[in-house]
């Protein structure tokens, strides 16, 4: 009996065309897919060089050296402020020392008597007023002296009218001292209304005429053998005499005192 043969047919997949071709796998949504002719070369970050482009390479060497200058600018006003600030403190450590050590006290200044002339009120004429005063100063320090320089002035107003000029004597005052100086003041061709006449000799009767003595007079103080720069001393005086003559007296008195450093 012949044997038969089977025949057990292979498992392929269908395919609908003979010559079928193989499918290649689908790419990652994640990388785009290089054109035709196109190379893509990963290289990593820590080997990557920040060079700007040439059309960018001017400006970023403008940048730059932006940011330099200003950075010197900003150390130069560092070191200005800082050089301030020590300067500031050695002077208010100098200024602490002086205070503590020689114990500066403001003088005094008042004046003490006033000799008028020149005021005839019964005629309308300009007035030739002439002042002799006396002024007190008192310098209470112990360890610093006074030098009054050239270059004072003395006036004496009525209201806001100048009647008359002068100045001090120069002369130095020692520690714990008190100085009685006498000065003229001389106005001429001084003209008053009418109003003014009237309002003055009334004040007169009633024995109360107030004037306005202005000093101003440049001084050097002495701290030991030190000499400082020139100071400007102001003393303002609002006095009032009972008359206007020679043998006035003053009724009040009350002195301001103050300085200009510079």
């Amino acid at each position: 009996m012949a044997e038969t043969e089977r025949v057990i047919p292979a498992d392929f997949p269908p395919s609908t065309n003979e010559h079928s071709t193989a499918k290649p796998p689908p790419m990652s949504p994640e990388r785009p897919i290089p054109q035709p002719g196109t190379y893509v070369i990963q290289i990593p970050k820590d080997q990557i060089y920040r060079v700007p482009p040439p059309e960018n390479a001017r400006r970023y060497a403008h940048l730059s050296k932006r940011k330099g200058g200003r950075s010197s600018r900003r150390r130069c006003c560092c070191c200005f402020l800082t050089t301030i600030l020590v300067l500031l403190l050695a002077v208010a450590i100098a200024a602490a020392v002086v205070y503590f050590v020689f114990k500066p006290e403001s003088p005094n200044y008042s004046v003490e008597s006033v000799a008028i002339k020149g005021f005839n009120l019964t005629l309308s004429s300009p007035l030739s007023p002439e002042f002799d005063v006396t002024v007190r100063a008192h310098n209470p320090n112990d360890k610093i002296g006074i030098y009054y320089e050239k270059g004072s002035s003395v006036k004496v107003y009525y209201k806001d009218i100048n009647l008359c000029n002068g100045a001090l004597p120069a002369f130095y005052q020692p520690t714990n001292n008190i100085t009685l100086f006498k000065t003229v003041l001389k106005g001429s061709g001084i003209e008053l209304s009418n109003a003014a006449l009237r309002t003055l000799s009334d004040e007169q009767n009633k024995g109360t005429v107030p004037f306005t003595l202005k000093l101003r007079t440049p001084v050097k103080i002495k701290v030991g053998s030190i000499k400082t720069w020139k100071i400007t001393v102001k003393v303002t005086c609002k006095i009032t005499v009972d008359k206007l003559t020679a043998a006035s007296k003053i009724v009040s008195k009350d002195c301001d005192y103050g300085v200009d450093l510079w």
